[in-house]
């Protein structure tokens, strides 16, 4: 019997309620079937069906990202779609896949980046975190993914400053520590209260 009857579209729910039951449910039992069957209507024509998979692949992932980690170039393709909702999605799951799936994602770095710098405001917040998970996997990762982090700390809006950096944080080394606090310094003067807030306990924990 098909899962995609247990979908939110397929029950005329606009909740994501059912989607996360759906994923609980594959998770629970094991149900390797069920989710390669959601992963390839991924490709439906039905745009609805679409933006549920997603949800229900990200829901796995966030838990058990195991279960998907090997259909990561599919969810990298993704990044590449006209549909934003698919996008922002795909890098969604990318980020619960990153350390799991590193070698593969490596492999498509450019196409992350550039969805990073073209993408919504999710496809950003979500891509910076899924880049500075893949940096921590190991030195390499790190040499060649850190300068992009940094310029992009430099470059993206204020208001978006304290979030990416939280992200960014697990990737800081103690060779890159030097190097992120004079950035965030030199872009605090332009922050709200309560987004320096945020960046001081950053420099506590960078300080430690």
């Amino acid at each position: 019997m098909t899962v995609l009857t247990k979908l939110a579209s397929r029950q005329d729910r606009k909740d994501e309620r059912p989607n996360i039951e759906l994923a609980r449910e594959l998770m629970e039992n094991n149900n390797i079937a069920g989710i390669q069957e959601i992963i390839e209507n991924l490709a439906s024509h039905n745009r609805k069906i679409k933006t549920d998979c997603i949800k229900v692949a990200y829901e796995i992932g966030r838990v058990k990202p195991e279960l998907i980690c090997d259909y990561a170039e599919i969810f990298i393709n993704l990044l590449k779609s006209p549909n934003n909702r698919l996008v922002w999605g795909a890098m969604q799951v990318l980020s619960t896949i990153a350390e799991i799936s590193a070698i593969a994602l490596m492999k498509h770095l450019h196409t992350i980046q550039l969805a990073v710098k073209t993408g919504t405001v999710i496809t950003t917040d979500k891509g910076i975190l899924t880049l500075a998970k893949l940096a921590t996997v190991n030195d390499y990762n790190c040499e060649v993914i850190f300068p992009f982090l940094i310029e992009h700390l430099k470059t993206c809006r204020t208001k978006e400053i304290p979030q990416h950096a939280e992200s960014i944080l697990i990737a800081v080394t103690n060779e890159t520590k030097s190097e992120v606090l004079h950035v965030l310094k030199e872009r605090e003067p332009y922050m709200t209260k309560p987004q320096a807030r945020r960046i001081h306990k950053i420099y506590r924990q960078l300080l430690a």
